[in-house]
């Protein structure tokens, strides 16, 4: 029933976005007179805002953009290498990069937004690395015929994508994945698979709850795993190639985003209304870009979202040493040659500070010069990973890490 009545609330609200565009176009056309009066300008920016909070979205695209190298514009090759039910592969290569260039994968979070959220991450590690990146699929587009997808297989996942892009592979997680990364990276190491990451650098992710906890974590820690059942948990509709699957909805994962920072995304909307009425086209394509993004959800499983739920902020099993992968204990010891970094932002509402440097205490026999930490300073959760900070201060730690262990 939620997803359905959701259903229906957005089929009404695309109807009555596209109304508003028509009618903002009828106010800002210059033919008409409505334009050049005080309230005309005003009321198309209020219909373009509304217009585009609730325009009917899809899966967005990376669409990255050439690189400057040297001072030449470099084009970026984008291919899928590999599709899975859950996930694809895809690769990003800049033209000219040298053929000895560091192999970097990064892990997109599993977390309601696609994983277009990285395109800055990609399009500034691609500069100087070949890239890839796991695309993960939108559950509700997944057919029941293709199985379940749970926290072991996607461990596996990261396993196989190490395993075909080949040795001597970086690795770098964003936030959730950090989790499954590491325990990828133990279950490799301890196996002695000779694709096991070169490197490991998590951003931003929930190693261990236990230290700084959020608004996130409290609320994982409050309710137990039925209230999460009963109240998050919701089929597919037939409409979808998924129907009938157990999801948690990207639009319910969005509402609790948002509701955190409410205030901040009025004000930041309420700027951008004052930017389209003022002709300050720029600064609101700005804000509207950050939004396309921001706004675009998918859904997740229900087995993998429940077992994170409880291994990652209910039992905190990887830190305690319960964490398993088909059953079998995974031992966090067994990293002995990967390079860990760990990066963390000062003013991280999502992932607290020591969370994510947590894993760097669990490999008590990775020599000390194979491990780092980073803090961020006056960077929020999505500036680890987008932005300038990012661009100018972070991405350079992450490269010379890189470089310094292949």
């Amino acid at each position: 029933m939620l997803y359905s009545a959701y259903e229906m609330q957005k089929a009404w609200l695309s109807s009555a976005s596209q109304w508003a565009s028509v009618g903002a176009e009828l106010l800002d056309n210059p033919a008409l007179p409505m334009g050049y009066f005080g309230m005309g300008p005003a009321a198309a920016s209020a219909l373009k805002l509304f217009a585009h909070l609730y325009e009917d979205r899809g899966k967005p695209v990376f669409d990255i953009q050439p690189v400057t190298v040297d001072g030449a514009d470099k084009a970026i090759t984008e291919t899928v290498v590999l599709e899975k039910p859950f996930g694809s592969l895809r690769r990003f290569v800049r033209d000219d990069l040298p053929a000895d260039a560091p192999k970097l994968l990064i892990v997109a979070p599993m977390s309601g937004h696609f994983a277009t959220l990285l395109r800055g991450t990609v399009q500034r590690l691609v500069q100087n690395q070949q890239v890839w990146i796991t695309d993960w699929a939108d559950a509700r587009m997944v057919p029941l015929s293709a199985g379940h997808f749970d926290l072991d297989d996607y461990i596996d996942y990261l396993i196989e994508f190490m395993r075909f892009i080949g040795p001597d592979t970086h690795m770098l997680a964003v936030c959730q994945p950090s989790v499954p990364a590491f325990a990828a990276t133990a279950v490799m190491a301890a196996a002695k698979d000779k694709c096991r990451p070169k490197s490991l650098t998590m951003m931003g992710g929930p190693i261990d709850t236990r230290a700084s906890p959020t608004s996130v974590n409290d609320l994982a820690m409050e309710k137990p795993l039925s209230w999460f059942q009963n109240n998050v948990i919701a089929t597919v509709p037939f409409n979808y190639p998924g129907a009938g699957r157990k999801v948690y909805p990207g639009f319910l994962q969005l509402a609790g985003f948002l509701s955190m920072n409410l205030a901040d995304h009025m004000m930041s909307h309420y700027e951008m209304f004052k930017h389209m009425t003022m002709g300050d086209q720029d600064s609101a394509d700005r804000t509207k870009l950050f939004y396309d993004e921001y706004l675009s959800v998918c859904d997740m499983t229900e087995e993998f979202y429940l077992q994170t739920i409880v291994h990652v902020f209910q039992e905190h099993s990887l830190p305690k040493g319960e964490f398993v992968h088909r059953g079998k204990a995974i031992d966090p010891d067994a990293i002995r040659d990967t390079a860990l970094l760990a990066i963390e932002g000062e003013l991280d509402d999502i992932s607290g500070i020591g969370q994510t440097r947590a894993a760097l205490d669990l490999a008590p026999h990775l020599p000390e010069a194979k491990k780092r930490y980073y803090l961020a300073k006056d960077c929020g959760h999505y500036g680890i990973f987008n932005g300038s900070k990012w661009r100018n201060k972070i991405a350079p730690v992450v490269e010379e890490w890189i470089v310094a262990n292949s």
